[in-house]
């Protein structure tokens, strides 16, 4: 008996000790395949982004499009406003967009897909138009005009964060130019709210959900026409909440039926699940402590259930068009991070700073390709080619949770 307990000891010591092992090797591994975000990342990140800017036109075209540039100047603004060596590089790109791109000689068409994925064609790049295919006139977008309202929102919204980090006025007034662009649309379409393009022919939610941004962005930013900017703002915000484009799951579908002006029931893309949190954010900010909550709490809602509807087991964040996204679905993602990350600083919650953290990290460790290319498919494999416009949009990532630590 005494010998078979001498080697019921012996096994039991040697299991402890194995056990031990494995979870030194373990913890060892994790030490060396884990990896949190970080500046020096991000730096690298743009370093890639700025691989495709075309210093001779400010934009970073051919490697994407027209509205998407205005997304990688934001990102760009963005981690300077977090970082000293980016802010440096940045004060030549700024001026240099800011006038260059508007003598740009810009032909481009924009249209809608079946699934409710916008598409854009190009006079001068990829995605050309195709064979056969009726072309608009070039043109210079002069203030960074054009016939898309949701490409001038994004530009507005651009200036408005650089001016947040320069302090330069010419770019807050350029916003304010191209708000007033936009709110000549206000309730000409049937169904009220802005209409996506100038040819009238959808009223759609990213357009009116940048409308409602853009106004609220300044707000807080125009201190002699602040309450003009946020009667604006909240002349828009109830006419969208009533618009029915928020479901009752609490995601936006992409738009109204022009006939019916009901839901589309069109794809729920992460970027219309997006720019609504960033507007609610500034308009919490901008209006009375009495509605404060009752925005705040609205964005939660949003957000919360585009987590639980766009995500993987994770935690990743997923469009439903991906691998194939096309030239304007590979920006979506970024925009849902960079505004979350925006609702996030109004009001923090843990689960949106982990969100924006687990995103950021399975970007650098899973979605990294040759020379730090970032690429549409967050949770990996790497998709070839990466281009700006997958580079930006998973940056916006990487500066959200670098932002919120």
């Amino acid at each position: 008996m005494a010998c078979n307990g001498l080697v019921l000891g012996w096994d039991l010591s040697l299991a402890i000790a194995m056990l031990k092992s494995s979870i030194q090797a373990l913890v060892a591994l994790l030490a060396v395949t884990s990896h949190s975000i970080s500046v020096s990342d991000a730096e690298l990140s743009f370093n890639t982004l700025q691989q495709w800017y075309n210093q001779s036109i400010g934009l970073w075209i051919p490697s994407t499009g027209w509205w998407n540039s205005a997304n990688c100047l934001t990102v760009v603004a963005d981690l300077a406003a977090i970082d000293s060596n980016v802010k440096t590089k940045a004060e030549s790109i700024f001026p240099r967009t800011f006038e260059k791109a508007q003598a740009y000689n810009l032909q481009q068409q924009k249209g809608v897909g079946t699934n409710w994925l916008p598409w854009s064609y190009y006079g001068n790049f990829w995605p050309w138009f195709p064979l056969h295919h009726p072309k608009p006139p070039f043109h210079h977008p002069n203030g960074f005009l054009n016939s898309y309202y949701d490409d001038e929102g994004w530009w507005a919204l651009a200036w408005i964060a650089v001016y947040d980090v320069t302090g330069d006025t010419r770019y807050l007034h350029t916003a304010e130019s191209i708000f007033q662009d936009m709110a000549a649309s206000y309730d000409t379409t049937p169904c009220g709210g802005i209409w996506w393009d100038k040819n009238h022919t959808y009223v759609n939610a990213i357009a009116n959900e940048l409308f409602l941004s853009v106004g609220a962005h300044l707000a807080n930013r125009a201190p002699s026409k602040s309450s003009y900017y946020l009667r604006w703002a909240q002349r828009e915000w109830a006419w969208f909440q009533s618009s029915g484009m928020i479901n009752a799951q609490n995601t936006i579908n992409d738009g109204l039926n022009l006939t019916t002006c009901r839901n589309n029931n069109g794809t729920v893309w992460s970027y219309n699940q997006g720019v609504v949190l960033g507007a609610l954010a500034e308009l919490n900010s901008a209006d009375s402590e009495e509605n404060s909550v009752a925005y705040l709490s609205t964005a939660k809602r949003i957000a919360d259930a585009a987590i639980a509807n766009l995500t993987d087991a994770n935690g990743v964040l997923h469009d439903p068009c991906e691998p194939d996204c096309g030239a304007d679905g590979s920006q979506f993602k970024g925009v849902f991070a960079r505004n979350l990350q925006r609702l996030q600083q109004a009001s923090p919650e843990v689960r949106y700073k982990t969100f924006l953290q687990d995103n950021a990290n399975a970007i650098w460790a899973d979605d990294r390709g040759v020379g730090n290319e970032l690429s549409v498919v967050w949770s990996g494999p790497f998709v070839s080619p990466a281009n700006a416009s997958t580079q930006s949009s998973a940056m916006d990532a990487i500066v959200g949770a670098l932002t919120v630590s």
